[in-house]
């Protein structure tokens, strides 16, 4: 289908009405590592010897179908300001700086990024890609998210990452060095992490000052090599909560607000491009496997890319790099924002919820009241602002539910 096709089947009635359009993101998947960490559900490929694989990345061949896709897809967002630029994986720290310079300078020529556009990079702490921080912010990144996971060399071990603790603790010191603003990636609930070891490691991370900092609890994911062998030795379910309990009294100390479920940040260093995610914002995502969501005037629409990165770049190069695309329904618009939305420690406008899904509030207003009913959510009607209890926010997934469609 040509692109003037594309947006012409796009404008077509829908089921919904969009007064205005919403903020739009860019994310871009660099989709190789050095190794393919037992607990990771993403789309990651190792690059080495064990894979027979020979030679260098091939960065520069990508980025020729990284632009092909972004070409294909211009007709979609013709115009349209971008906000932020995230750039996952996958390590996109083992791409050289000129790569990413090279591609970053490509992205502008084609997208109309906003002059203080947060601009991403995912990075890895080992001593290679450490040697490059300062070249990356040269290339115009403005902001890395480091995988330390853990500072203890331990339970690196156990979840079968390849730095150690001393080179994540030099990572986040030379990304301190070169970024006014970066993030700093924890995990909890380890294979066998205790209460006072996550301490040290929170120790350790809030010794360093990071501006953000990203703490996820260790998930079992399908698809997984965990999954397949689970690790001996995951805490019990108290323990995890003590160990969230930990977090959040720690982090609030050394003043830190938990803005998001996982996410906490000094004053003017959140995350712009997680928020626009949260705020259910669009974003264009290219890259093997890349998903993205477009809105248009009466539709909402989710594309996937080509997961294996061979097929992709095969695929992008012939001006199909999209290989699953549907419309939202509209009865599933409630949950699929909820979902985002209520993730916001601070909550939300409700009069979002209509900006984004094109749908009346009244859609959603007796879910609101039933789970405020149940101490879950609070709404300020002369604020118009809905956020969730604190109880509301232990059992998140329950008041997400709600909004299932019947």
């Amino acid at each position: 289908m040509s692109g003037a096709s594309q947006v012409l089947q796009r404008w077509q009635p829908g089921q919904v009405r969009l007064t205005q359009l919403p903020p739009l993101a860019l994310y871009v998947h660099l989709p190789w590592c050095l190794h393919k960490c037992p607990y990771c559900d993403f789309n990651s490929h190792a690059w080495g010897m064990a894979r027979g694989q020979q030679g260098a990345l091939p960065q520069r061949a990508y980025m020729q179908a990284l632009l092909a896709d972004l070409e294909a897809s211009l007709p979609l967002v013709w115009g349209r300001p971008v906000v932020s630029v995230f750039l996952g994986g996958g390590t996109p720290s083992l791409f050289d700086p000129d790569v990413i310079g090279e591609l970053l300078s490509a992205i502008r020529a084609r997208l109309p990024l906003q002059p203080d556009a947060e601009i991403t990079l995912e990075a890895n702490p080992g001593t290679f890609e450490q040697a490059r921080f300062a070249a990356f912010r040269d290339a115009g990144v403005t902001r890395l998210s480091i995988g330390v996971q853990s500072f203890d060399d331990r339970l690196l071990r156990a979840v079968g990452r390849v730095h150690d603790g001393a080179q994540a603790l030099a990572a986040v010191e030379e990304a301190a060095r070169h970024y006014a603003t970066f993030n700093i990636d924890l995990m909890y609930a380890l294979p066998g992490q205790t209460l006072a070891d996550w301490r040290r490691d929170l120790d350790v991370a809030l010794a360093l000052q990071p501006p953000h900092l990203s703490l996820y609890h260790l998930t079992i994911e399908p698809n997984t090599r965990f999954a397949q062998t689970p690790p001996p030795g995951l805490p019990d379910e108290d323990t995890a909560y003590a160990m969230l309990d930990a977090l959040v009294e720690r982090t609030a100390a050394a003043g830190l607000q938990r803005y998001e479920v996982s996410a906490h940040a000094r004053a003017g260093h959140r995350c712009r491009h997680n928020l626009n995610y949260w705020h259910f914002g669009d974003y264009l995502g290219i890259g093997a496997g890349a998903h993205g969501k477009l809105s248009f005037a009466e539709r909402i629409v989710r594309q996937v890319r080509w997961r294996d990165p061979a097929r992709y770049q095969q695929q992008a190069l012939a001006g199909q790099p999209v290989a699953q695309e549907h419309e939202v329904a509209a009865r599933d618009l409630p949950f699929e924002f909820m979902l985002n939305a209520l993730r916001l420690r601070d909550g939300f406008a409700l009069s979002l919820f209509s900006q984004r899904t094109g749908l009346p509030i009244t859609t959603v207003s007796g879910t609101i009241e039933a789970a405020c009913q149940r101490g879950w959510l609070t709404w300020d009607r002369a604020r118009d602002w809905v956020a969730p209890t604190a109880l509301g926010f232990d059992w998140l997934s329950d008041l997400q539910a709600l909004f299932l469609p019947d």
